[in-house]
């Protein structure tokens, strides 16, 4: 588990004593550190970074001036196109889109063309695409195909991992790239490969060793398939596609055993940056916890309990204890289980309540990275214990893609 640095509760209180709370942060010292690990991570590859883990075009543009980082994998066709239309020349689409009206828009204008490259699994989602268009311009439309990354045991009968592309062979990967090939309007350009199963699920839960140690088996044996059947779907399509432009895989968890690869030529990572609280639990790396928010005491019920203002904002995923915030600062506060974190007020329990005023601020962790600023239109960034910068996020800019 990440451990709070000592004096990070006042330096951050000292930072953002001027601000009313609700707010969020965003430690740059911690980011920076961050962006380093991964490129540590990345053995010289080049990082894509999602923007779907950070949503705040500032902090997007700050990392990709780093060395090591390149491009950005974006999350839907609209964002895509906004970001191309703000100066992001290589946004790789991570999802298939049914969006018509940005197929258009995408086909119609031979710079945004040039700079997106938009996901596909299935020849349908190329007839969505050419029907999109119809009249809106000529220009080719870039392609990546995507690899399902699962893990298939006895036979198929269990799967382990995301349910994403119906990809699975190398043969039938190859297939749709000679189907995008044949079709006008259309280029090959890249493969993508997410291993969710290895890159997004901690290898070392507290308290539940035995847990811990089959996932680390379950990984180790999913490494070692998928890097086997991702060489050969790449040599498979290159048959096609001579002159693929790149072969994405990995996210935060698995930067450096995915980078190892032979066959991958860049990896994805954002998660990283920020570090969430689903990030605490890995034996191959530790991140600095750099995104915050905090929330007002606003009533003291009694002894060893505060509320705070609002506070309910649960991440993504199979509902669950992990998919809440932490209570992260002061070190010692727990939901309490007949209220969990509430929409408009969250009761706080443990012995810190007791030196909490009214006005006081609690410091979380949200449990995802990106999703914490869709509740806020502002990231305030600290160095040291000043506010240097305020910059605001998607939801800032007017933006919610999803």
């Amino acid at each position: 588990m990440n451990l709070p640095a000592g004096g990070d509760r006042a330096r951050y209180d000292r930072a953002t004593a001027h601000l009313d709370a609700p707010l969020a942060i965003v430690d740059l010292a911690a980011f920076d550190s961050n962006a380093d690990d991964l490129v540590r991570r990345a053995g010289g590859k080049p990082i894509r970074v999602a923007s779907k883990s950070v949503r705040c075009r500032a902090l997007l543009e700050r990392v990709l001036a780093r060395p090591g980082f390149a491009g950005i994998m974006s999350y839907t066709l609209a964002e895509s196109i906004w970001l191309a239309r703000s100066g992001f020349e290589d946004v790789l689409l991570a999802y298939p889109s049914a969006d018509r009206a940005g197929f258009a828009e995408l086909a119609g204008d031979p710079k945004l063309a040039a700079a997106v490259t938009v996901m596909v699994d299935d020849p349908a989602q190329l007839e969505l695409i050419d029907t999109s268009r119809d009249g809106a311009g000529p220009h080719e439309i870039r392609v990546c195909l995507e690899l399902d990354t699962a893990l298939h045991l006895f036979g198929g009968r269990v799967r382990v991992g995301a349910r994403r592309s119906p990809l699975r062979d190398p043969a039938a990967l190859a297939d749709l790239a000679r189907t995008v090939c044949a079709r006008p309007g259309f280029r090959v350009v890249g493969i993508m490969g997410y291993e969710g199963h290895v890159a997004g699920v901690g290898d070392a839960l507290a308290g539940r060793p035995l847990r811990s140690r089959a996932i680390r088996l379950m990984q180790a044996t999913a490494r070692k398939e998928l890097a086997a059947r991702r060489a050969e779907a790449v040599r498979a399509v290159r048959a096609v596609v001579p002159d693929l432009e790149f072969v994405n895989g990995g996210g935060t968890g698995s930067v450096q055993q995915t980078a190892a690869e032979d066959a991958v030529t860049e990896v994805a990572a954002g998660s990283g940056l920020y570090v969430p609280r689903l990030f605490d639990n890995y034996t191959s790396f530790r991140g600095r916890p750099a995104a915050l928010f905090a929330q007002p005491v606003v009533r003291r019920p009694g002894v060893g309990v505060v509320t705070v203002l609002g506070g309910g904002y649960p991440a993504s995923g199979a509902a669950g204890a992990d998919r809440l915030p932490e209570p992260y600062l002061p070190q010692g506060l727990r939901y309490d289980p007949q209220e969990g974190a509430g929409e408009v007020q969250t009761p706080l329990l443990g012995s810190p309540a007791d030196d909490l005023l009214i006005g006081d601020r609690v410091w979380f962790r949200h449990a995802k990275a990106g999703e914490l600023c869709e509740r806020f239109e502002a990231l305030h960034l600290i160095e040291g214990d000043r506010v240097t910068a305020t910059v605001p996020t998607y939801r800032g800019e007017g933006r919610t893609f999803l």
